[in-house]
């Protein structure tokens, strides 16, 4: 286990209950109150797809909080991918189920230029479908998928197989 992992670990809430009965939520608002571990996380990143990527696209809203200091560090253009009714000019959308539902994430047309190598980022990867998702918007507007990455997989859920063929970096595993 990397210092990282643990440092992240050690902060990492568990909410039993949330937003159903039978989920345990992994919380990552205790990480935003420690600057050195988001800087940490950034860094982490960074250090992997420096020179590698144009675009970081982030998921409503917690791919938001830790997509954006990744781009603005790797001096990459920010994408975000939206809830429905939330972004005003055209759009392309994505239906895809969750692991307690369904939900759709919507892309401006024009977020993604053909060829973009992209890093799609998020807080926790748990059945896949959210990156699925956000995959297939990237593809679907000719950008290259080059990773998915996370703070937190849980990994006794199907969501790194859901998503393969692509690259699957988190931090921490459960």
């Amino acid at each position: 286990m990397s210092s990282l992992e643990s440092r992240l670990m050690s902060v990492i809430r568990d909410v039993p209950d949330f937003p159903k009965p039978g989920i345990v939520f992994k919380d990552i608002t205790p990480v935003l109150a420690r600057p050195d571990l988001m800087n940490d996380v950034t860094a982490h990143f960074v250090s992997r797809y420096a020179g590698k990527v144009d675009a970081v696209v982030g998921m409503e809203s917690r791919g938001f909080i830790f997509g954006t200091p990744i781009a603005l560090a790797l001096g990459a253009a920010f994408v975000p991918a939206r809830k429905p009714g939330k972004l005003p000019y055209e759009r392309i959308s994505e239906e895809y189920d969750l692991e307690y539902g369904t939900a759709r994430l919507d892309m401006h047309i024009d977020a993604i230029a053909p060829g973009q190598r992209v890093l799609i980022v998020d807080d926790l990867i748990a059945t896949g479908g959210t990156a699925l998702a956000t995959a297939k918007l990237v593809e679907r507007l000719g950008g290259t998928v080059v990773a998915m990455a996370f703070v937190i997989e849980l990994a006794f859920l199907p969501g790194r197989a859901a998503v393969a063929p692509h690259v699957v970096d988190s931090i921490v595993r459960y």
